[in-house]
């Protein structure tokens, strides 16, 4: 048999699982003058980066999982890590993300060098942007399967009781802010789904919180300490935070344009308050949420039809 063929044959099958004993193979492969050993060690050295890269997302969907739900055993687990493990190594010999090609320009000797600016042109991640892109949407399900009912309640049946128990309220708000009303209509319902989860105090009262303003040190009132969910590198985790409590919906309007006045990091924010689109971008980019799409959402209720048939 030939020996570059047998030695072809166990790397292809060391890469295909990742085992780590491979490396002997590649050592020997590399003494003996194999010019594929160089390349195999690099697809091998990108595919477990890959492997680490989707651990690291997997980490943050298991942190945020509902621990009683089938889809959480550890055979499901088991399954799921040997397709990460398959995805990494499809992946890396595929050639989808080019870490292996910059490896070996940098390692061959008989290859010119180049930078990472070298980088081929076509050379992109975007299958480990979906992928990613794929748990945040399983990380939101979880959060709102698990965590929702248990620490927020229902301060009105539907969108409808929202929007007439609210709407007063907000245009007075709203005219301290010189801001349409049904801007911060759409605002508190993204926060609190029309009304549907109203963060709770320790008590079990409702803390009126229509925006989600957290208490900071400079807050003497009431509070509500609950799980969360804020975004870190724009990969949601659950943390613990405190929430300013109310005494009713009113006095959480009144408090979020003092809030939003009072702080100079939305100063810009507020000089854009004729343009809703803007307010939220700038409302945004100031810090008032960790959720890379918040804007977004808030003007997908603002300019949608539910808000809109709903108001008087």
């Amino acid at each position: 048999m030939d020996m570059k063929l047998d030695t072809k044959s166990q790397l292809e099958m060391s890469r295909s699982t990742l085992d780590f004993n491979g490396l002997d193979t590649l050592r020997t492969a590399a003494k003996n003058g194999d010019g594929k050993a160089l390349e195999e060690a690099a697809k091998q050295f990108e595919a477990i980066f890959v492997k680490m890269l989707l651990s690291s997302m997997r980490k943050a969907q298991d942190a945020l999982a509902d621990q009683d739900s089938p889809f959480n055993s550890e055979q499901v687990k088991f399954y799921r890590d040997m397709h990460d493990q398959q995805l990494a190594t499809d992946l890396s010999t595929n050639g989808s993300i080019g870490l292996a090609e910059i490896i070996i320009q940098q390692m061959d000797i008989n290859k010119e060098a180049t930078t990472i600016n070298g980088l081929r042109s076509n050379a992109n991640i975007e299958d480990i942007n979906r992928y990613r892109k794929l748990l945040q949407e399983n990380n939101h399900k979880t959060v709102s399967n698990s965590d929702a009912s248990i620490q927020k309640q229902a301060a009105f049946a539907s969108p409808k009781d929202f929007v007439q128990g609210l709407y007063d309220k907000a245009v007075a708000a709203a005219e301290k802010l010189d801001i349409d009303p049904k801007a911060l209509l759409a605002q508190a319902a993204v926060e609190t789904g029309w009304g549907k989860y109203v963060i709770q105090q320790n008590d079990g009262n409702s803390s009126h919180n229509l925006f989600g303003i957290k208490a900071d040190p400079r807050w003497q009132g009431k509070k509500a300490v609950v799980d969360t969910i804020e975004y870190v590198n724009q990969i949601p985790e659950k943390q613990q935070a405190s929430f300013r409590s109310y005494s009713d919906f009113a006095d959480s309007l009144s408090d979020y344009v003092d809030f939003i006045k009072s702080n100079p990091r939305y100063s810009e924010a507020i000089e854009k308050t004729e343009n809703a689109a803007s307010y939220f971008k700038s409302l945004q980019e100031a810090g008032y949420a960790t959720d890379p799409s918040y804007a977004d959402k808030i003007m997908s209720v603002y300019n949608g039809s539910l808000l809109n048939e709903l108001l008087p």
